[in-house]
């Protein structure tokens, strides 16, 4: 049988054959594995011969690893890179350095050791090809009516993101201007083993940054993450704001999510709340984001031009509540420019 032209085309480059039969089971009918590579000069080699949209890298390889061979498979190639690798301390950063480098999405290999985390991890793989596939043949830009936003208070700002995101929301952090003192809450859909990893990264860009805990007050100008395993709320206090977790379920199997941190927002701080849709797969943020607009908040989206995958960003804009839709440094100086 020929293989599926509507199928991204992938290429795994992995120095483990049982790591590289593993994600080709995951792939199984959602995607057209075109070659095997055992390290970056392999894979570089292979993309040169084949027509490829996706390529899944790991980090930790002989001869060319991830970290070496992501700039020149970026350089040379229109191919989007997924890094799949271990969420070892070590591994962990680097991975994530890769995702600044222009890594369109990231994923732990899974635990045996675990249970459930295999089918979590080919159910989570599956998923992010194919979202992947889809937006680089949709390659989507969005020309819809935009509405100015008006001149207010920020009192806190909220981002949400997922495949994609944290090149868009790195873009948009280093577009605020340094005395931006409005507090930061981000939702970024990553593997939680690399959450810290990720804050460290955020931090040394230049702006306090952390993982939430509950309860703690959230300081002017500083980043929260939300953990891996709960939602990032927000709630005033004797007039301080503070970060809430919670673990419960959300209506859309995303946690952390980026609805109730907006919903939250929208019931602590009102027409003082900012959110902004960033990259990202998935319908995660409408609620929220409908709930911020009712509440007399503000809300952006990123345009899907700039937008790895304009699913997040995209539904929010199609449905209304975006007053504004940019690339990622414009929507940071967008929202330093509503406190003027």
């Amino acid at each position: 049988m020929s293989p599926d032209s509507s199928l991204p085309r992938v290429l795994l480059v992995d120095d483990s054959s049982v790591a590289r039969a593993v994600i080709a089971r995951a792939l199984d009918g959602c995607a057209d594995i075109v070659g095997h590579a055992a390290n970056g000069r392999e894979g570089l080699a292979l993309l040169g011969r084949l027509h490829v949209d996706i390529v899944l890298l790991d980090i930790e390889m002989p001869e060319l690893d991830g970290r070496a061979a992501l700039p020149l498979i970026l350089e040379r190639h229109d191919a989007a890179v997924i890094v799949v690798s271990s969420a070892a301390t070590a591994g962990a950063r680097a991975t994530v350095e890769a995702l600044r480098h222009g890594a369109a999405d990231l994923l732990a290999k899974p635990s045996a050791l675990v249970p459930g985390d295999m089918m979590r991890f080919e159910r989570s793989l599956a998923a992010k090809v194919r979202a992947l596939g889809a937006a680089r043949r949709m390659r989507a830009s969005a020309i819809l009516p935009l509405r100015k936003p008006g001149r207010r208070r920020v009192e806190c700002l909220a981002i949400g993101a997922s495949t994609g995101g944290p090149q868009a929301l790195d873009a948009l952090l280093q577009a605020l201007p340094r005395d931006f003192e409005a507090p930061i809450l981000v939702t970024q859909h990553l593997p939680a083993p690399f959450m810290a990893a990720f804050a460290h990264h955020l931090a040394a860009r230049g702006r306090p940054a952390a993982i939430a805990g509950d309860g703690v007050p959230i300081a002017p100008g500083s980043v929260l993450l939300a953990p891996g395993n709960a939602h990032l709320c927000v709630q005033k206090r004797g007039g301080r704001l503070v970060a809430r977790l919670d673990d419960r379920p959300s209506a859309n199997g995303c946690r952390p999510s980026v609805d109730p941190m907006l919903a939250s927002l929208a019931d602590a701080c009102g027409p003082g709340g900012v959110g902004v849709l960033l990259s990202g797969m998935g319908r995660d943020g409408i609620a929220g984001a409908a709930r911020l607009v009712e509440a007399g908040g503000t809300v952006m989206a990123q345009d899907g031009a700039s937008a790895v995958v304009w699913g997040m960003a995209g539904a929010v804009a199609q449905a209304g509540p975006a007053p504004a839709l940019l690339d990622p440094t414009a929507l940071g100086m967008a929202v330093a420019g509503l406190r003027r």
